[in-house]
Parts: structure tokens; C-alpha cells; sequence
């Protein structure tokens, strides 16, 4: 009988996995001998911080990333299909959700392995149940174009989808461009449009807030390095 696969929540900045790991689910992570990361050094401190008594030297490590060879990803399910159960850990939040960890769990389904998700914190979702937009109908547009007239087209079609559908539209972007995509979501859309920044969550500098376009536009906050989630709504 094949192993079973566990999706395994990471925590979100410098979150404690006290204050979203029950116990129960400490002691099955820590128990697994072979994992799925992103980033094995990253992946070693996280153990260690959910149970410092674990040995990292008796888990093996398979990174699952952007350098990772595609042929070479069909491998990491050999221990599940030797019997062994196998986690998958993002770098923050839930496996699978803007995370390389689906490719591996799309793998496992076609071969007939039962995968397990186990509950814990994710960005985009905190940032929608706070948002106070449209939570029935939402999409996740991931990650927008690096350019920024391909951006501002890609927003605008966004905001089109909001006053059309009422659909809540989630994107993220890489830290560093925060503030440039901020200025972008000012230049393109109506004035009243709802727009929330949600940024650093789960944090103690978290900050989630939504308003119109305008109100945005007379007072921006600095949001380089900050990891944020950004959601277009209608008024």
C-alpha cells in the first residue's frame, strides 16, 4: 500500500506554530521522515520550532522550486509508493495555494495517492475574510506582469471583471514592486473602486484596510519589502 501525502501549514513572517498548529498536528509533522520544500534550511528551522527535540538528520529533504529539474519531480513520490508517508511545506501559508507544492499533488492524484490537507493560516484568504468584499464570487489572479504597461492592462481587465461580476480579484506581487504596483492600481482604475491592501498578516505590523481609489491616492503607504496581498472590489 502506497503512503499517504500531508499538506502542511507553514506560518506567515515570524508567526508562532503555537498559534496555529494544534498538537495533534505537531506530532504528526514532526513524525514524517520525508519532505517535500521549497527551501531545506528554511524548512530544518521550521521543524525545530514546532518541536525542538525533532532530529533533522534522520528527514530527508527533496526542494521542490523554481530550480528544480521538471523530470526530476516525478521522484520525490518514490517514498509514498514505497509505503512511507511524505509532507509538503511552503515557504509560508498552505502548500499548493501560489505555491510550486500542486505540480507534486497533481502527480499523486493520477497515481491514485491520497493527499491530506491539514488546516492552517494562508494570506490571500485572511486578506479576503478582512477584506469585507465580495466573498462569494473571487478570483485569484496570482502574480501580474513584470511590465508596467502589461500591468496596467492586466489591472484594468481585472477591475473590468469587478464591475461586471461583482467578483472580488486577488493578486499578489513581489515585495520589492509593491509600491510600483500600488501607484499602477491608483493610475487604472475608478476612482471608486474598492481596493484592500493587506500587508505583513498575522504579524505585529499587520495592517489590513480597504477604501476607494481616492482615498488611496491622497495617502499611499510604503509598502517595499512588505508581503502583501492586493484585492480589487466593488463599491
Amino acid at each position: 500500500m502506497p503512503g499517504k501525502i500531508y499538506l502542511i501549514p507553514n506560518s506567515l513572517g515570524s508567526q508562532d506554530p503555537d498559534t496555529f498548529l494544534p498538537v495533534k498536528l505537531k506530532g504528526l509533522i514532526t513524525g514524517l521522515k520525508f519532505l517535500v520544500v521549497e527551501n531545506a534550511r528554511n524548512a530544518r528551522r521550521y521543524l525545530k520550532m514546532i518541536d525542538h527535540s525533532v532530529i533533522i538528520n534522520e528527514v530527508t529533504f527533496y526542494e521542490l522550486n523554481k530550480h528544480t529539474d521538471p523530470g526530476e519531480v516525478h521522484t520525490f513520490l518514490q517514498p509514498v509508493l514505497d509505503g512511507h508517508d511524505l509532507g509538503i511545506i511552503s515557504e509560508a501559508g498552505l502548500p499548493g495555494i501560489a505555491d510550486p507544492g500542486s505540480e507534486l499533488v497533481n502527480l499523486a492524484h493520477r497515481k491514485q495517492i491520497r493527499v491530506i490537507p491539514l488546516t492552517g493560516p494562508s494570506s490571500i484568504f485572511l486578506a479576503l475574510m478582512a477584506s469585507g468584499l465580495n466573498g462569494q464570487a473571487f478570483r485569484f489572479a496570482g502574480y501580474l506582469p513584470v511590465q508596467k504597461n502589461e500591468r496596467i492592462q492586466s489591472i484594468k481587465k481585472l477591475e473590468k471583471r469587478v464591475l461586471d461580476r461583482n467578483e472580488t480579484q486577488i493578486f499578489i506581487e513581489t515585495p520589492y514592486r509593491n509600491n510600483a504596483i500600488l501607484d499602477d492600481i491608483c493610475a487604472a482604475c475608478h476612482d471608486q473602486t474598492l481596493l484592500t491592501v493587506a500587508v505583513d498578516i498575522s504579524t505585529k505590523t499587520e495592517s489590513i484596510k480597504t477604501a476607494e481609489i481616492k482615498i488611496w491616492k491622497k495617502n499611499k503607504p510604503d509598502l517595499h519589502k512588505r508581503p502583501a496581498v492586493f484585492l480589487l472590489g466593488k463599491s
